[in-house]
């Protein structure tokens, strides 16, 4: 049986599976699976806890001996058995096939790694566990899935988003759960509970770096290149990586050359916004760059994203800053003659 990280805690009141194998490339979801489960173990009588982690020289025949053998602590156990490389190699693999097939009584087994990839995922012993028991995979959120989860996610800590807080962070924060789930905790911290508003959030968000980043990409579409060259200088005085600006700008660039295109083709600038997903409080920011900037302009900042990306990446020349600078001004409508692609 195979199901997501959201159907997890109604399965769980319905009782315990045998065997539960934890996967997926979003470590948070990941490792809140995994205490889902030690809490309902530990709520249904699981009180003994075995956590082991898979290392060289791991002794599998131990683990299998310890499955096997009874409790000396408690009626009900729960075993937790973290691969870190998803790798259990050939006699892992064959204990955790043996273990599967019988799987030890008053037991719980919680086998729990990152993402794996089809051909891991295919595997004997992958398949055992999920024949044995239940398989919680952590997919990565989709952008749709994003206000949804941050919504939950603030009310679960006792906060009441208001109007455009939850569009703002997963604008902010798309792509990087763990990041968003910290600033939520902050947020708690600091307001204890009921409604935060818009002006809240930003003044909390005010020292982030990925916050400012935004912010230069939100100047560039205003089109204001007095304050793109502010923010970007700060930036790099603060030490801020390249990749984390280039990743917000070209994502502007992305959109702005879809947007563009469907424009030129004659769709109204407004049922563009709203067919792309684009949130109320930035609809003037993205329809001014649109007024701003032909479709032929929009797909230049395509590619010089994509020159800025292949310099970081080593395989061009030319300076990073430089480029970012001019991707940047370039998207608020001024391009310097020292621009070129």
């Amino acid at each position: 049986m195979q199901i997501n990280t959201d159907q997890l805690a109604n399965h769980l009141k319905r009782g315990l599976a045998p065997v539960y194998f934890v996967y997926g490339e979003e470590v948070l979801l990941v490792e809140e699976s995994c205490q889902a489960v030690r809490e309902a173990a530990q709520a249904n009588g699981y009180l003994d806890r075995q956590s082991l982690t898979v290392e060289s020289g791991f002794d599998w025949n131990g683990l299998f001996a310890s499955a096997q053998s009874m409790s000396l602590f408690a009626e009900r156990r729960l075993i937790e058995l973290r691969l870190p490389t998803g790798k259990p190699g050939e006699t892992g693999a064959k204990i955790l096939i043996e273990i599967a097939a019988q799987p030890p009584a008053d037991t719980v087994l919680l086998v729990s790694c990152g993402k794996l990839d089809k051909a891991a995922r295919e595997t004997k012993w992958a398949k055992a566990l999920e024949g044995a028991g239940v398989v919680v995979v952590a997919w990565p959120l989709e952008a749709a899935q994003w206000p949804a989860w941050i919504r939950r996610r603030m009310e679960a800590k006792g906060l009441k988003p208001g109007p455009g807080v939850v569009d703002l962070l997963a604008h902010l924060m798309e792509g990087n759960l763990l990041a968003c789930a910290q600033e939520i905790d902050k947020f708690s911290l600091r307001f204890g509970g009921g409604e935060v508003g818009l002006d809240d959030i930003e003044d909390n968000l005010g020292d982030n770096a990925r916050y400012n980043v935004f912010a230069l990409a939100d100047a560039s579409l205003r089109g204001e290149p007095a304050t793109v060259e502010r923010i970007l200088t700060n930036l790099r005085g603060e030490g801020v990586e390249p990749i984390l600006i280039l990743w917000a700008l070209a994502r502007e660039a992305r959109e702005l050359a879809q947007m563009a295109s469907l424009v030129a083709s004659g769709q109204p600038v407004m049922r563009v916004l709203d067919t792309r997903r684009v949130w109320a409080k930035r609809k003037p920011l993205v329809s001014a760059a649109l007024k701003r900037l032909s479709p032929e302009a929009a797909q230049d900042l395509l590619r010089r994203a994509a020159r800025t990306d292949r310099i970081l990446k080593g395989r061009g020349t030319g300076d990073v800053w430089q480029e970012l600078q001019c991707l940047a001004l370039s998207m608020s409508g001024l391009k310097p003659a020292t621009c070129h692609i």
